[in-house]
C-alpha cells in the first residue's frame, strides 16, 4: 500500500492500486513562506521523503539558501530559474530546460522575470535560517519532519 498522497485531493474512496488523478488547473496556489513564490502540492508522501510540485515564482522572487538532500529535479515550464549564488552562480535554466542537482548541492534561487517549474524532490531541501536553525520549506523543523526518511534512503 502506498503511503502517497495528493495534499487538498480527496482521494479517501479509491482502492489502493487505483490511479490517483490530480485536477491541476483547479487546484489552488498555496503560498509559501518566501515572498511571490505559490506552490501546487501534486504528490507528497513523508515516509518515503517524496516530493513533487508545481511552483509559481513572481517576478524577482528568491528561494534562499538551502541544500538539496537527495536528489533534486526541476523541470522550467515557463520563464527561468537562476542560480543567485553556489558552486553554479549565473547559472540559468530557461522556459524548456531541466536541471537536476546531486544530493548535498547547496544554492540560493530567484526567478529575475518569473517562471513556473515542476519541482521533484527526494527528501524536501533544508533552508538555513539567519538564526541557526534548519528548517523545511514550511518553516517547521527539518529533522524532526524528514531525518527518519534520511535513515532510510542512501544520500
Amino acid at each position: 500500500m502506498t503511503t502517497a498522497i495528493s495534499p487538498f485531493v480527496d482521494h479517501a474512496s479509491l482502492a489502493p492500486k487505483a490511479s490517483r488523478f490530480v485536477d491541476v488547473p483547479n487546484l489552488p496556489w498555496r503560498p509559501t513562506r518566501f515572498p511571490g513564490i505559490e506552490v501546487k502540492p501534486l504528490l507528497m508522501d513523508s515516509v518515503q521523503g517524496l516530493a513533487t510540485v508545481l511552483m509559481r515564482m513572481a517576478p524577482g522572487s528568491r528561494l534562499p539558501d538551502h541544500e538539496h538532500v537527495c536528489i533534486e529535479q526541476t523541470w522550467v515550464l515557463d520563464g527561468h530559474l537562476v542560480d543567485l549564488d553556489g558552486p553554479d552562480a549565473g547559472l540559468e535554466c530557461k522556459a524548456g530546460q531541466f536541471v537536476w542537482r546531486p544530493a548535498g548541492s547547496r544554492h540560493s534561487a530567484w526567478s529575475p522575470n518569473g517562471g513556473t517549474f515542476i519541482a521533484m524532490f527526494q527528501i524536501p531541501n533544508k533552508f538555513f535560517e539567519a538564526d541557526g536553525r534548519v528548517t523545511d520549506i514550511s518553516g517547521k523543523d527539518w529533522e524532526e519532519l524528514w531525518g527518519q526518511c534520511q535513515a532510510t534512503v542512501q544520500v
